[in-house]
């Protein structure tokens, strides 16, 4: 029992050890964003006709520190995922612990992906949406807040979502799960996908239809990699292969 409870100890504390540097390097790039902020807000709104308005002397410090945040967290993730790596790393084989350091950096640039396909793709085509409902009947006014609000509420979850490839090849990797069972559990995963982007989008059809099909498309991909991986640890010969032989 004492034994137990030191190695219980023990990972208490590393876990602790990782949580204080992922949350570290969190602070260190929140900072350093915040100091490059107006670039970062003079690019979002390049675009835009006019100025957005302001209704209190708080909301631009909200509205930079949200900014500060998002880029914060996309520096953070690769940090994290290492962090999650160290941690789970004495459990690991060596060819295990080869193989899973290498979809960090894929955490990272499909983070980046996703904010970018919310933000260029579904962003412009579900505002521009919007406006048109409203047509000429309303004088449009766009506040800081509920713009960037609105923004960052179609973007930001696509930046998680779009990392589900990576984590369900890590995942097979650590035999956590395998292609069987996203193939069994496609109806129930289809379901939380359309619950999600229902939920993220705003209440029109074409915003749900536009999120929920690159989701869909998302978990096959999924499925698809999960194969490769799952053959490639089993030693599973492909299809192509077992015809070329």
């Amino acid at each position: 029992m004492e034994k137990e409870e030191m190695q219980l100890v023990d990972h208490l504390t590393e876990l602790r050890k990782r949580i204080i540097v992922t949350f570290v390097i969190f602070l260190i790039a929140l900072i350093g964003a915040f100091v490059f902020v107006k670039d970062i807000y003079q690019y979002l709104v390049k675009d835009l006709d006019g100025k957005l308005a302001l209704l209190g002397p708080g909301d631009i410090l909200w509205v930079y520190m949200m900014l500060a945040a998002v880029v914060a967290l996309a520096v953070t993730i690769p940090v994290a995922a290492y962090q999650v790596w160290k941690f789970i790393k004495p459990a690991l084989k060596k060819e295990e612990q080869r193989a899973t350091l290498m979809f960090i950096p894929g955490l990272f640039f499909l983070f980046i992906g996703g904010i970018s396909f919310g933000y260029f793709v579904l962003f412009p085509l579900v505002l521009s949406f919007l406006l048109n409902i409203a047509g000429d009947q309303f004088e449009t006014f766009f506040t800081a807040e509920r713009y960037f609000q609105f923004m960052l509420h179609l973007t930001l979850p696509f930046g998680f979502l779009f990392e589900m490839p990576a984590v369900v090849m890590f995942l097979t990797k650590l035999g956590i799960v395998n292609p069987e069972k996203l193939v069994k559990g496609r109806k129930f995963a289809y379901f939380i996908l359309i619950v999600v982007s229902v939920l993220i989008t705003p209440p029109d059809f074409i915003s749900d239809v536009l999120v929920i099909i690159p989701l869909l498309i998302l978990y096959e991909i999924s499925i698809t990699l999960s194969k490769i991986v799952y053959r490639k640890s089993k030693n599973i010969p492909t299809e192509a292969e077992v015809a070329s032989s």
